[in-house]
């Protein structure tokens, strides 16, 4: 029977912080001028996407999950910045050997933010109202649970059949703990068990957190929190010069100069499992020809793209490095417009209009080279800048595009290359059979291998473009240290985050 405790939590924690350090071991570290930490500091955080409303329960976006999972909300287990998955609410849990039972021991002392404490019936009620509501984000994730039921101290899922997903299902938002039958309005408010309290939300521009002083661990080390959204990296830094931020995320890695030229920041590269992905939309027209779209991945010069983001590498299938299943497919559609062209012409689709739809934040970058690297295979193409909430109505849920490009950051996410209702509207019965056996392995080698052989058909199938897989870009502040650089556009963990006198 698998157990993981407490005291397992510590020791995986403290290798996080050992893969953290290996990551910006090429960059100056931001804390080796920091002095004594101050409890009553606020740290000011430029984000870049702010989320439409803060239901994490029925709203799209990792914007929710970036500032609001391991902050705010908390599920019974949780991950490391290394992806590994340590308790939280449970004290901790065992896993039966066929897969099929898992008991969790829910902490005592834990309360809400509004002071009513944490019961296994919580836990219970959470778990189910997930499961049961399709509505809710990420409720097919709880799908293979049969039964979830209380006993003392101990909640108990039992499956009708293996899941390997579902510890790491139970870390995102499947897995969050909320306040039975809570009358809060979840899309102004937010009552979880979390190191930090939202004080304040001003629509259009802060969201600000404060310290939780009843909170069941180690009280956070910062008073405040504030999380700005400032969408134009030259914006955010001359903020930060200006003195109005302590820590840049999303930035300019080409920016490292002009950030550090005073030594009060420093540019921090870390892994992620950003994807640039640049879906196409098969269900009809031109892109439903698997040489147009084999075409159009062959135009583009992955490789420029990094060199113009001045961070990150590229990425030529659908499972990133830091992600189990994770294989080179650079060999599929290498970077050659004289073959494009040729598919293209086997096709009978030169001379082609095609239209990109871009959520508006992410700059002209990476659309400026697309239009161009098409361009000289005889594609025209038009780019479509929105506003988010555009893109997700549009794109997202009414998949009404041609073309679209957005940075897939979450880990783990290959279940939507085997939904064809997803917005890739890609649909392959092997891939989703394949994908099946993964999540019924009970063995995490034979699940990872069936993981590569399903990636590798998706890319052989051109179901996408993978522009690159990025980095976590960050300018922390030498007076700041515990600023997770992982990741950081899915999660942010803030518990350690400290920031010294002066």
């Amino acid at each position: 029977m698998f157990r993981r405790t407490a005291l397992a939590a510590t020791a995986l924690l403290a290798a996080g912080a050992l893969a953290l350090s290996a990551c910006t071991a090429s960059s100056p570290g931001p804390s080796e001028s920091a002095g004594e930490p101050d409890p009553a500091a606020s740290v000011a955080i430029r984000l870049v996407l702010e989320p439409g409303n803060l239901d994490i329960r029925e709203t799209a976006g990792a914007a929710l999950d970036q500032i609001l999972i391991d902050n705010v909300y908390q599920g019974l287990v949780s991950r490391t910045a290394d992806q590994e998955i340590v308790p939280a609410l449970a004290s901790d849990y065992e896993v039966s050997p066929d897969g099929l039972t898992y008991s969790f021991t829910v902490r005592e002392g834990v309360t809400f933010h509004d002071g009513q404490e944490l019961t296994p019936d919580d836990v219970v009620w959470s778990l189910t109202q997930v499961r049961d509501n399709e509505a809710y984000r990420d409720s097919a994730r709880l799908a293979k649970v049969a039964d979830i039921a209380a006993d003392g101290q101990t909640v108990t899922l039992t499956l009708n059949e293996p899941d390997s997903t579902l510890l790491w299902s139970l870390t995102g938002r499947a897995g969050l703990i909320l306040k039975q039958d809570d009358e809060i309005d979840r899309q102004t408010a937010t009552n979880g068990t979390g190191p930090f309290v939202l004080s304040d939300w001003k629509q259009g521009d802060s969201i600000t957190f404060e310290r939780n002083e009843q909170y069941w661990g180690a009280p956070a080390g910062v008073a405040e929190v504030v999380f700005s959204y400032v969408g134009e990296n030259q914006a955010a830094l001359s903020g930060a010069l200006a003195g109005d931020f302590d820590v840049l995320t999303g930035f300019d890695a080409n920016l490292k100069d002009q950030v550090e030229a005073n030594g009060d920041f420093a540019l921090v590269l870390g892994d992620s499992t950003d994807k640039g992905t640049l879906a196409f939309n098969t269900a009809e027209g031109p892109l439903a020809d698997v040489k147009v779209r084999q075409a159009i991945r062959q135009a583009i010069d992955k490789q420029s793209i990094v060199d113009a983001l001045g961070a990150g590498k590229t990425q030529y299938g659908p499972i990133p490095s830091l992600d189990p299943g994770f294989e080179d497919l650079s060999d599929v559609a290498p970077f050659d417009p004289e073959a494009a062209r040729a598919l293209l012409a086997e096709a009978d689709a030169e001379d082609l209009d095609l239209t990109l739809t871009i959520p508006s934040a992410y700059g002209t970058t990476v659309s400026q080279i697309l239009v161009s690297n098409l361009r000289d295979v005889g594609i025209t193409l038009t780019v479509n800048p929105v506003e988010f909430p555009a893109w997700l109505n549009d794109v997202y849920i009414n998949q009404d595009y041609e073309l679209s490009f957005v940075l897939h950051t979450e880990a783990r996410d290959f279940e939507n290359w085997a939904n064809p209702a997803y917005y890739f509207t890609y649909d392959n019965p092997e891939v989703q059979d394949l994908y099946a056996q993964a999540v019924a392995s009970t063995d995490e080698a034979e699940a990872a291998a069936l993981l590569t052989e399903a990636a590798r058909l998706v890319s052989e199938d051109h179901a996408a473009d993978w522009l690159y897989n990025g980095a976590s870009v960050l300018a922390v502040s030498t007076a700041v240290t515990g600023m997770p650089s992982t990741n950081v556009n899915e999660r942010l963990n803030l518990a350690e985050l400290a920031k010294s006198e002066g």
